[in-house]
């Protein structure tokens, strides 16, 4: 998200040319909130170089990692810090593999490099392998190589990988015929490996809880569950051994980094587990730097110097229209850039600016991202804000990975051998196990599910097929007949069914058709209490939440009895929806 009154200031065009030339230290003051890692993505954008950006404290590092991407609009990791003892603490193996993972994609300079990496100063004071025992515990993989099934699973398990019949979370690793499933720890998808004749035929990458393939790949590199780092210091390096030399570090406040790091390396007290501080900054002055400051003198400039005058935003006070009025005025003399978190936010937005000013101002933009605190540049007279500091919101927690929904799949890891099951076309039968057998005339061989019909009759069902067959669920007195292959009594019991729901289907359709003939209230369109009130609640919309409100409104405006049904887990804001629709129904 560019701002171009910024990126075009006089003196941060003479920063970034001072950057673009690179050597040594350069310090700028005067900054605020946000607006230095925006100076920062600046900086790596405009100047071309990729940044290595250090917060004294982890919370810090998170919120500069989500400004960064927002004004460069390019790749950006965390590289993350156990907060106590190295291999210690709440989600340690996670942590220990991202920090893995980032070594892994710097060290082998895959696609995908990321253009900054962000982190707090104790994830640099804690050791990660040197780059031979990265190697050692990396497999690589590419289309046409040459390695058998066998091989590659003993490789996994003998590197701490769990077999599995499915893999669900990273470091599971699954292997059925001539295909090896792999999730790797620090990948937010598992990669499945297709072989022909002891060659990788494909690789890909493929959603767990539906087994259906994502995108395809030429080659991976892929890291193996990592441990607690060893003592020994030989085996062991500090991250910035895997930064390209020509990397630019961005120290946010570096006497404060300095302080948090000498007070964390005393409080872990561990010479043995710990690079210190003063080593570690030792090491960064090895590297071009940008030392960030909140504080400064006159507003200068010189060669290493650069001073700016960033303001905090003024608190926006009042109620709905009242802080309307106030951003209003704020942009009859200068330039108001409010970030919002997501389209219902910016429409409604644009509507109360509209209502109140007549039409949306010139000098008022509304980009969709998500910004941390918002700044005022002085010389440019630019103001850029959160739509949550501007109402007063509460920004929500977002997760680091996305979770994947249980696998419909996953009751196979339960069947045993005389379980009844149900196939979609032939019917009730009794699963025998599983089996690998030769595809067709080919060579190839795959897994197949041994079913058991009436008469002993026997079918293999191809696991590439298995959404064809469920488990079957009845009730628990009554034992099923098994069913004939090649027999009517299956298709008589689905057409039965069928005509049941085709009954239940008219018998809706006339409920339906009864409501829309029934005479309703339809309500008028939202007013400003209307929007005041959805204003004043403190958390930030899903966007659920804003499709079902749109939804729910669309509803109440009909001249029909409204039905609907809202459903969701605990704590994601059915109720905040309910009272917004009594809200408007009362008013």
């Amino acid at each position: 998200m560019l701002v171009p009154t910024i990126a075009n200031d006089r003196r941060v065009q003479a920063l970034i040319d001072r950057l673009r030339g690179g050597g040594g230290v350069v310090s700028v003051s005067g900054l605020w909130g946000s607006s230095a890692p925006m100076l920062a993505a600046l900086a790596g954008t405009r100047a071309g170089r990729r940044i290595l950006y250090v917060t004294a404290h982890l919370e810090e590092a998170d919120e500069a990692l989500e400004d960064i991407e927002l004004f460069s609009g390019a790749s950006c990791t965390l590289f993350p810090a156990w907060e106590t003892v190295p291999g210690e603490g709440a989600a340690a193996g996670e942590i220990e593999a991202e920090r893995v993972r980032v070594c892994t994609v710097l060290a082998h300079a895959a696609a995908g490099v990321p253009s900054a990496v962000v982190c707090p100063i104790p994830a640099l004071m804690q050791p990660v392998p040197t780059k031979e025992a990265l190697e050692a515990n990396t497999l690589h993989l590419a289309v046409g190589g040459c390695r058998a099934p066998e091989e590659l699973t003993a490789w996994l398990v003998d590197h701490g990988f769990e077999r599995l019949e499915l893999v669900e979370s990273p470091g599971d690793c699954a292997r059925r015929g001539d295909i090896v499933d792999i999730f790797a720890p620090g990948e937010t998808l598992p990669i499945r490996v297709e072989f022909g004749d002891e060659r990788i035929e494909s690789v890909r990458r493929f959603d767990p809880s539906t087994q259906r393939s994502v995108s395809s790949l030429d080659e991976v590199s892929l890291a193996a569950p990592a441990h607690t780092p060893p003592a020994d210091r030989r085996a062991v390096a500090d991250f910035l051994s895997y930064l390209p030399a020509d990397t630019l570090i961005v120290l946010d406040g570096p006497a404060e980094i300095q302080e948090i790091g000498r007070t964390y390396y005393e409080r872990i007290g561990g010479a043995d587990r710990l690079w210190d501080v003063t080593t570690v900054l030792r090491r960064v002055a090895e590297f071009d730097q940008m030392h960030l400051g909140r504080f400064g003198g006159a507003v200068t400039s010189t060669e290493k110097a650069f001073a700016f005058e960033v303001h905090s935003v003024t608190r926006f006070e009042g109620q709905g229209g009242q802080v309307v009025a106030e951003l209003c005025r704020l942009c009859d003399e200068h330039t108001v850039v409010v970030v919002c978190d997501n389209e219902g936010e910016r429409r409604r937005l644009t509507e109360l600016v509209i209502e109140q000013a007549g039409s949306l101002p010139v000098s008022l933009s509304v980009p969709l991202g998500l910004l941390h605190r918002g700044f005022e540049w002085v010389s440019t007279r630019t103001i850029v804000v959160g739509h949550h500091e501007v109402f007063q919101r509460h920004l929500p927690r977002r997760r680091i990975r996305k979770v994947h929904a249980a696998t419909a799949l996953e009751a196979w890891t339960d069947l045993k051998s005389g379980d009844l099951v149900v196939h979609v076309v032939h019917g009730i039968a009794r699963f025998k196990g599983l089996q690998t057998l030769r595809k067709g005339e080919s060579e190839k061989k795959e897994e197949f599910l041994t079913l058991e019909f009436a008469d002993r009759a026997v079918m293999h069902v191809p696991t590439s097929q298995i959404d064809l067959v469920q488990k079957y669920v009845g009730a628990a007195a009554h034992r099923p007949t098994l069913s004939k292959l090649g027999g009517t009594r299956w298709r008589k019991t689905t057409e039965r069914v069928e005509d049941a729901v085709t009954d239940l289907a008219e018998s809706m359709l006339q409920l339906q058709a009864a409501r829309a003939t029934h005479p309703g209230m339809a309500y008028p369109a939202d007013t400003e209490w209307q929007r005041e009130f959805e204003a004043s609640f403190v958390y930030e919309e899903t966007e659920d939440q804003i499709s079902a409100a749109e939804e729910i409104k669309t509803d109440l405006t009909r001249a029909v009895p409204m039905d609907r049904l809202l459903c969701g887990d605990v704590g994601y804001g059915k109720t905040e929806l309910a009272m917004r629709a009594a809200f408007k129904v009362v008013e």
